[in-house]
Formats: C-alpha cells, sequence, structure tokens
C-alpha cells in the first residue's frame, strides 16, 4: 500500500477501507508516511469527507495508536468534558475543579490553540511552573489522589491525534467534521472516561457556523461515543460573540480565577454552571441536569471550587498562589482602550475577528510549534445588546508593543457593530443532543 494512492483516492471522493485509514494513521506515526503527504491527505478529507464508518474508522485507528486508560478503579462513573472550540472559551478551568469538588473525579486531556481557537494548555501555562506534560503514572497519581487532573496527551495515549492535531492546525483543515469528531473523540475514549459533556460552538467563532452544522457535528460525535459504549451529551453553545471578557492566555486564566471567587461574567458564570450540572448528571450525583446546575452555583458561591482549584494547581506544580494574587501571571506591558465612536447598542462584537486579532497579536501560532506570548489579548468591555456612550471603552487590546495595538485596533472595527435600536442577543443554547440511553 502506498501512501500516494490512498491520498489520490480520497482526492478524487472514494470512500477509504478502515485498512487504508489505519495505513495512513499507522505510518504517520512509523515515519513511512510523511507530514507533507499526510497533510495531502488531511485536505482531501477537508474536501471530500467521509462517511460515518469512515470517521468511525479513523477514531478507533487514532485510539488503538496508543494506550486506554481504565479508570474504573477510580469512582462508579468518571466524567470528561470537551469543547470543540471557540474564543474567550476558558471553561476547562471553572468546570473541572467545581466537578471534582463535588465528588466526581476530572481526568481530562487537553489540546494546545487550534487556529483562533485557544487552547486549555496554553492557559494553564501561564500558571508559574503548572505541568501540562504528565506521564501516565502522574496523570493517574492525580486522578487517585486529588480527583482531578487536566494534562496533555501523553506519548501513550491517542499519539496520532497529537501529531494529526499539530498539522491540522498549520495546514488550514482544522475546519472538517470527521476531523474534529474523530480527534476529539479519539482523546475522549483513550482517556478511558465512561460519560462525556461536549460544549459544541455554534457562531462566527466556530469551527461549526449554524445550528444546522453543529447539530450534526453533535449528533455524530454522539453516535461515536454510543458505538463505544459511553454516555454522552452534547449542549449547543452560542460563540457569535467572545464567551465572558477575555481573549488570551493569562487574561483567560485571571478571568477563571475572578469567577471561582464569584465575581466572573455573568454569561460565562452561567455556562460553567451549566456544563458543570451535565457533568453531575451523568455522574449520578445529581437527579437531573437543573439540579446539577443549581449544586454547582452553590459551590462556586461557597469558595468550595476555589479550594478545589488551588489544591489542583498545586498538584501539578503550579503556583497556587496564583488564586489569591492575579499579578502572578504574565502581563502585557502595554493596555490600550479602543472607543466607542459613537453611541447606541452593541450590534455585534464577531468573536472571530476578535480571535483572529488576538492570534495576530501573539496569543497564538501561525506556524507548527511556535512560541506564543501568554500575556496579550483582548478584554471585552461591552456585550450584544448593552448601551455604548460615544467614547465608552468597548474592549481593550493588551499588546507588546504599539506597532501591534494599532494594527489590532484597526481589525477589530471592523468586528464591531453598533445599532440605534438595542438588538436581540443571541440564545446562550441553541439545542441538547443526548445519546440514547438518556431518551
Amino acid at each position: 500500500m502506498r501512501a500516494t494512492d490512498v491520498i489520490a483516492k480520497k482526492r478524487d471522493g472514494y470512500e477509504l477501507s478502515g485498512s487504508e485509514i489505519r495505513f495512513m494513521v499507522d505510518g504517520l506515526l512509523s515515519g513511512e508516511v510523511a507530514d507533507y503527504q499526510m497533510a495531502a491527505w488531511l485536505m482531501a478529507v477537508l474536501l471530500r469527507g467521509m462517511t460515518d464508518r469512515e470517521t468511525h474508522d479513523l477514531t478507533r485507528a487514532m485510539v488503538e495508536s496508543g494506550e486506554v486508560l481504565d479508570l474504573s478503579d477510580l469512582a462508579p462513573v468518571v466524567v470528561d468534558k470537551h469543547s470543540t472550540g471557540g474564543v474567550g472559551d476558558k471553561t476547562t478551568l471553572v468546570v473541572a475543579p467545581l466537578v471534582a469538588a463535588a465528588g466526581l473525579p476530572v481526568a481530562k486531556m487537553s489540546g494546545r490553540g487550534l487556529g483562533y481557537s485557544g487552547g486549555t494548555l496554553d492557559k494553564l501555562e501561564a500558571i508559574p511552573g503548572y505541568d501540562v506534560n504528565l506521564d501516565r503514572e502522574r496523570f493517574m497519581a492525580c486522578v487517585r489522589e486529588h480527583g482531578i487532573v487536566v494534562s496533555g496527551q501523553t506519548a501513550d495515549l491517542a499519539p496520532a491525534d497529537g501529531l494529526l492535531y499539530a498539522l491540522r492546525d498549520v495546514t488550514a483543515t482544522v475546519p472538517s467534521m470527521p476531523l474534529i469528531a474523530s480527534s476529539i473523540m479519539s482523546k475522549k475514549l483513550a482517556a478511558g472516561a465512561d460519560a462525556l459533556v461536549l460544549d459544541v460552538k455554534v457562531g462566527r467563532g466556530a469551527f461549526m457556523e449554524t445550528p444546522e452544522e453543529a447539530r450534526e457535528l453533535a449528533e455524530l460525535m454522539v453516535r461515536i461515543g454510543e458505538a463505544a459504549g459511553k454516555r454522552v451529551t452534547a449542549l449547543l453553545s452560542d460563540m457569535s460573540q467572545p464567551l465572558g471578557c477575555a481573549v488570551g492566555n493569562a487574561l483567560e486564566t485571571r478571568e477563571a480565577i475572578e469567577t471561582l471567587h464569584g465575581k466572573g461574567p455573568q454569561d460565562f458564570s452561567q455556562h460553567c454552571a451549566r456544563v458543570a450540572g451535565e457533568m453531575l448528571y451523568l455522574g449520578e450525583l445529581a437527579d437531573s441536569p437543573e439540579a446539577g446546575a443549581r449544586r454547582a452555583d452553590a459551590m462556586l458561591a461557597d469558595g468550595t471550587a476555589r479550594q478545589k482549584f488551588t489544591e489542583w494547581i498545586s498538584a501539578q506544580g503550579g503556583d497556587p498562589r496564583v488564586a489569591e494574587d492575579l499579578s502572578l501571571l504574565p502581563q502585557a506591558p502595554l493596555v490600550r482602550s479602543l472607543p466607542a465612536p459613537i453611541a447606541g447598542y452593541l450590534a455585534a462584537m464577531d468573536a472571530r475577528t476578535v480571535g483572529l486579532t488576538a492570534v495576530e497579536l501573539g496569543a497564538g501560532r501561525q506556524k507548527k510549534g511556535e512560541a506564543i506570548d501568554l500575556s496579550v489579548g483582548i478584554v471585552v468591555r461591552k456585550k450584544v445588546g448593552d448601551p455604548i456612550a460615544q467614547g465608552e471603552p468597548l474592549l481593550e487590546i493588551h499588546a507588546r508593543d504599539e506597532a501591534t495595538a494599532e494594527a489590532a485596533a484597526r481589525r477589530l472595527h471592523e468586528g464591531i457593530e453598533i445599532a440605534d435600536a438595542a438588538p436581540q442577543p443571541p440564545p446562550h443554547l441553541w439545542g441538547v443532543v443526548r445519546s440514547r440511553d438518556q431518551g
């Protein structure tokens, strides 16, 4: 079998066999398939798509490229969560300690930023000393001793996906439904959780721009999970504007900590409670998702989740003082406000424009393996529907110098719309997809 033949077959729109898909995945790991060949194959998949059977085969090949964790001795049910990626989505930093504090173990493998979508690992690395590179033994020890771990993919767990993930980021092959679904689900299945909550983003700041696309992706991932014997819930949540206010690694980490202190933006705090509520329900610690969300709200209010956050950060080598002293996080040397040119109401704060601008500031990668600036980013000061006075700050630009701040200001103006009348804010939730055993 030759890689060029498999690439050509998918390029021409034919369905690949399971053995052909496995050949490409295994060949990438062994070096028989070169990076540039896999990049060509990824582009063919993006353009031609995959059937459900091909997507299942790709997911299984990536899962079986490494070890699968067995977490059955940790708790009756272990629940994981995953976001399909968005702008300002720092949900894991709040939800993981929140759910763990309730007594439900969280064993999570996260990723780096992908395109304009920020990565959980990059945000956690803004915390001095935090170690995202745990081997299997430390990964398991953190869950067993503290009930929580958030780490990068180990060399043993879904290693093929780690290579594909990095390639997709720099070859314009991120927005492919089969590649997104197989990437997410291979990590989740390899990590060994019994149940999974998927946060599928919808809108301009997401890879799925319409509710129809998001539901299609959600249903595909739920089917993959069902086939593997997992209970899965997918929330379709809005990403037409940034989630919360902060966009950028240290800025988002700051906002997550503020949320754990009960001082987070309303939309972000509500979203964290909703995701945590679903996890507690699947973990059989709440009678319904709504009851789980109420419990999550109470644990945010009484400081229980913040205490678990401190324990978690310390367990993975981070400086636990960051939970009380935000000055320990990286800070950009220049902060510049962007004033409103006219009065009115905010009609749009385009999440994609904000995300791409954050990347240009240095908060994301434009080449594989590129270093990022953890301190830079954007803080949104107004949400859709808010009244605006002329000259009032719409957002803050956190930059390394005047030149990048000025370029960011010019680009951000393109994503802002101000109307004479108050618009209807987008719904926070566009729908829910559940595996069949949940009804």
